[in-house]
């Protein structure tokens, strides 16, 4: 080591000095300053504005299911780059890096709880692992989850928080949409429930399939829902668009989603529905 090293080395010289954990969050909507442990005391919700912060996989499953009830199935199902997919980055490094950054090793978490006194199988995506997308991991264990349903007499429950197929895997997740369609109409034809939960953002090939097929599909306020961008739309129909039509509310007012809940009433209301569900066929319900 030099004398100019050993100098460094003393006086802390190219040292990285750790980022302090941040003392507040700024609301997205309102820009309050929200302190971080009041905002987790409120489900992440903005006390000031009501706008719903994103949370992940397994703060989800805390808010909606019974304390404990959780049973987790196919964690250890992984993706292996079947196209050896290369951008800027390795696609087996994009996986690396997202596993070693979320509480999940892909962008979905699966399995069995209790709403109040009914039994359900539960799908919740992570948004931060590579934006939700859904490849053949994703696929896969939404397919086992219904199957799991259909197999425990158990009702299905999917909360969708995605960007859409994960191009990574090109054909093979464009795939996946027509395997859990499948697997749901599988759930159908058992007459057993399947609930369609859509958070900010639900899109692309995720909003084309499985999550517009709920038997009951309800939002949070405020999600961004829809298939292609507006810019893309605007361009292929040669129409200006109006003005937040892709939002939760707008799609409620014109009859593609059935309720907007509060992320503070969503479990109760969960529990309510699936009561409904349970005491009337479905058929009756789908006439």
């Amino acid at each position: 080591m030099s004398w100019i090293d050993k100098f460094k080395s003393k006086a802390g010289i190219g040292k990285k000095i750790p980022k302090p954990t941040p003392n507040w969050v700024e609301c997205k909507r309102c820009k309050e300053q929200l302190y971080p442990i009041d905002l987790e005391e409120n489900l992440s919700v903005c006390p000031k504005c009501d706008f719903h912060f994103r949370i992940n996989s397994r703060e989800r499953v805390g808010q909606l299911l019974n304390p404990g009830s959780f049973i987790e199935h196919d964690a250890n199902l992984v993706s292996n780059d079947p196209l050896k997919f290369k951008d800027i980055k390795r696609y087996k490094d994009r996986l690396k890096t997202a596993t070693r950054d979320n509480p999940v090793k892909d962008a979905i978490l699966c399995g069995t709880g209790m709403i109040g006194e009914h039994h359900v199988e539960i799908c919740v995506f992570q948004f931060k692992f590579m934006g939700g997308s859904m490849g053949s991991v994703v696929g896969e264990k939404i397919t086992r989850a219904i199957e799991r349903a259909i197999n425990e007499k158990h009702a299905m429950i999917i909360v969708n928080c995605s960007g859409g197929a994960r191009m990574q895997e090109g054909i093979f997740s464009l795939m996946q949409m027509a395997k859990t369609s499948s697997a749901l109409n599988r759930l159908s034809e058992n007459s057993l429930p399947y609930i369609s939960i859509l958070t900010d953002p639900t899109t692309g090939g995720v909003s084309a399939s499985f999550a517009f097929l709920g038997d009951i599909i309800l939002s949070e306020p405020g999600a961004t829902v829809g298939f292609a961008g507006k810019r893309v739309i605007e361009q292929t129909i040669k129409q200006k668009l109006p003005e937040g039509f892709q939002t939760a509310e707008f799609l409620l007012e014109h009859g593609l989603i059935d309720q907007v809940v509060h992320r503070h009433e969503l479990r109760q209301m969960l529990n309510h529905h699936l009561s409904l569900l349970k005491d009337t066929p479905l058929e009756a319900l789908r006439s």
